[in-house]
């Protein structure tokens, strides 16, 4: 088959300035995309700022022979997002994929965490992801094609101790995901998440140097890059670590048709049928779970 290419087509990377970013971001520009290299230069906690990374980076997508912008607006910011849309715009015409993957982390255990400090991680991953998409949105709608790729993570799809923040903001994205599938459709606008497990530096701490090795950023690239392609699926929660993929799903069991009257007790007794995972399916709106829900609310 042939090879996945982007010639032609623009890419916005945010937090492309390190890490994964700048794995997409690079590879993107390799496979012939324009590329705007979106980072605040921030610490890790998102405190500070400057655009050295993200230049960087586009002098390397350049010494390629590609071609990359570099944009140092902060995700949250509202002006800043609009800038960097502009940007792209202004030099290419046009937007065909975005890879929304900036964030910071503010870890504590929810006992010890402040309201400010979980807002803000809130800010940078959810409303940091829904704010360049809503400023592409149209722009894809008007050309009948776009690639969105959010960000989530194993903490929001099953927790981790500390990081009540950032596995809220990480699962809302996949709700804002599920959503965009259905809405993009019609204009050819698919929607997708990436769950990566990599060695940067906000895991550096957290895993020895071995680890860290066999988690390399480069190892989850392949899979953003399918979902950004015109090949890509919808809706789809990819996991891609160390040279392993998967898809992560959410699934609803069989479970059992108790009649409008049931009671707490009958729910407590059949709650084995309820909670019984065999023949338990992937939920999709509309889809065939979706119709078996209505057929047991009618008693069917």
């Amino acid at each position: 088959m042939a090879d996945i290419r982007f010639d032609g087509k623009v890419a916005i990377v945010t937090g492309a300035g390190g890490g994964l970013g700048r794995q997409h971001a690079l590879e993107l520009a390799r496979r012939g995309a324009k590329v705007v290299v979106n980072d605040l230069g921030g610490s890790m906690d998102g405190s500070g700022g400057g655009s050295d990374a993200a230049n960087k980076v586009v002098e390397e997508i350049k010494a390629l022979g590609g071609e990359a912008i570099a944009n140092g607006s902060s995700v949250t910011d509202d002006a800043g997002v609009a800038r960097m849309v502009k940007d792209a715009m202004d030099a290419w015409g046009r937007i065909d994929i975005l890879i929304a993957n900036a964030g910071i982390l503010r870890d504590k255990s929810f006992a010890k965490m402040e309201i400010a400090d979980f807002q803000v991680v809130l800010d940078v991953h959810l409303m940091g992801t829904v704010k360049p998409a809503k400023a592409v949105w149209e722009i894809m709608r008007a050309q009948n094609y776009g690639r969105i790729v959010v960000t989530t993570s194993s903490s929001g799809l099953y927790g981790n101790f500390g990081q009540s923040n950032y596995g809220a903001a990480k699962m809302g994205v996949i709700g804002f995901m599920n959503t965009l599938k259905l809405e993009g459709q019609k204009n050819n606008i698919h929607v997708n998440a990436i769950s990566p497990v990599a060695g940067t530096r906000m895991t550096e701490g957290l895993m020895p140097p071995e680890v860290l090795a066999a988690l390399a950023p480069e190892y989850v690239t392949p899979a953003v890059m399918f979902l950004c392609s015109e090949e890509a699926p919808t809706g789809v929660t990819m996991t891609a670590g160390g040279g392993a993929f998967a898809v992560s799903r959410i699934v609803e069991t069989e479970g059992a048709f108790l009649g409008q009257k049931a009671t707490v007790e009958a729910v407590r007794d059949a709650w084995a049928k309820i909670s019984d995972a065999e023949g338990q399916k992937a939920y999709f709106a509309g889809g065939e779970q979706g119709q078996k829900f209505f057929r047991k609310m009618q008693g069917g």
